[in-house]
């Protein structure tokens, strides 16, 4: 079953609203507010995309002066909320001013269900697209995604910049970095940007393939080779012909695998084991490697024309430690992305767990941290992943002395931790940052001012 969208219902007379409540539940999940102050809280939790707003509030219930202030509030607190206007057949007036207050549609008492029901529908369809919109310009213009790449550090965004230069190229690539960085999706983004996108991306992982077989996988066979070899096999670098061939955890290869390499980077060509014939091919070549391939040739353990061959176009992948504020960034996207695939309900980080994913030193990189998605996700039964369900401890901070922290001192400065993240990340948008924490805008302010947080 689809999961409902949230609508606000913001109504002082709680028969209206209960009724309101009755008559739309089986299509939205719904939240009822009784008061200015209660709704701007509401509002400004960024979980709704669409509100219903009867304009009479206490302490005027009589007069539209509350509801009209909540509207000129509107940007601050919720902008990208589309706010439903219910007046009376007689308040055409007040009905203008709320829409020039941002209102974005309005609907007359006595309240018509049937209009009621498509105007919101047609509401939130709307709120849908421009919010898929938002979230393409958005990446467009911080460089927080490419390829499906997530980063918004400097050091990603220069990443994104240099894939981009080097996909227009037929250039041989060596990608390197720690394993679980993403070498194979930089791969990806690389072709996928490339004019060779419509052909084929095949992906070798030189480790993973027995050296008897290799060669045959890497490059075919012809039928009577050698035993078991009952009809001619297409090895990988002809099936990727036109397009681009991944060598991955290069470093695997044994030397004599190398030279063969060697002369497909020298020639264009390749033979197939027990075959006579010179296949010429067009195929661009992305190689990674988790180890220093200068420092294998050094040592002997990988030749030295062969690196020089690779090595034209260098790409090398930051550990995610040296890209600490990407962590929740790329937390809360895996969180996202495997809940959907379980269709199961909204899960949330609680401020321990952002914690705890900041201060660990990440050894197996965006891989480890998907992993431990994973497993928070297998283990969590509730709504909120804690640090035991990832696998981590609570973070405690170092003190001045030898004495552990009570639970209580833990708890504020992890809170504290995770208040100054937030507002590092969103440039201390007050908002932003509270939507990061999943709390509400007042809540955040408060938390503030208790630590003592300058803004």
């Amino acid at each position: 079953m689809p999961k409902k969208e949230r609508l606000l219902i913001i109504e002082d007379e709680l028969s209206v609203a209960k009724q309101l409540k009755w008559s739309l539940g089986d299509v939205y999940d719904i939240t009822i507010a009784t008061d200015a102050d209660m709704s701007k809280e509401m509002l400004a939790s960024g979980a709704f995309s669409v509100a219903t707003l009867d304009l009479g509030l206490p302490p005027s219930p009589d007069n539209p002066k509350e509801g009209l202030k909540l509207l000129n509030n509107l940007a601050t607190l919720s902008p990208h909320t589309k706010v439903i206007v219910i007046t009376g057949n007689s308040e055409q007036d007040t009905a203008i001013r709320a829409v020039d207050s941002g209102a974005f549609d309005f609907c007359a008492k006595p309240i018509d269900l049937g209009v009621l029901k498509v105007i919101l529908d047609r509401t939130f369809r709307l709120h849908a697209l421009e919010e898929a919109s938002r979230q393409v310009r958005n990446k467009d213009e911080s460089g927080g995604s490419l390829c499906g790449i997530i980063g918004a550090t400097s050091v990603m965004k220069n990443l994104f910049s240099l894939v981009r230069k080097i996909s227009v190229t037929d250039y041989p690539v060596l990608i390197t970095g720690e394993s679980g960085t993403g070498k194979e999706l930089v791969a990806k983004a690389i072709h996928q940007l490339s004019s060779r996108r419509r052909k084929p991306f095949v992906i070798v992982n030189c480790g993973a393939i027995p050296a008897n077989l290799l060669e045959s996988e890497l490059f075919g066979h012809e039928r009577g080779a050698f035993t078991g070899a009952v009809a001619r096999k297409t090895g990988k670098f002809e099936t990727g012909n036109q397009g681009t061939l991944f060598l991955d955890e290069i470093g695997e290869l044994t030397l004599d695998m190398q030279v063969k390499i060697l002369r497909f980077l020298q020639e264009g060509s390749i033979e197939r084991v027990g075959g006579r014939d010179t296949i010429l091919l067009g195929i661009r070549i992305i190689a990674a490697s988790n180890i220093d391939l200068g420092q294998a040739a050094k040592a002997g353990h990988f030749r030295e024309d062969l690196y020089f061959r690779l090595n034209v176009v260098p790409v090398k992948l930051p550990p995610l430690r040296e890209r600490q504020e990407d962590i929740v960034l790329l937390a809360r996207h895996f969180l996202s992305m495997e809940t959907k695939a379980l269709k199961i309900e909204r899960v949330s980080f609680s401020p321990d767990a952002l914690a705890a994913l900041n201060s660990h030193d990440w050894p197996g990189n965006v891989r480890e941290l998907q992993n431990r998605i994973r497993r928070a996700l297998a283990f969590n039964s509730g709504q909120m992943v804690q640090p035991h369900d990832l696998g981590l401890a609570t973070h405690m901070p170092d003190t001045t002395n030898s004495e552990l922290s009570t639970l209580q001192e833990a708890r504020c400065q992890s809170e504290e931790k995770c208040i100054r993240k937030a507002l590092q990340l969103t440039g201390n948008n007050i908002t932003r940052a509270a939507r990061l924490l999943e709390t509400s805008r007042p809540t955040l302010h408060d938390l503030i001012k208790k630590h003592g947080i300058q803004v």
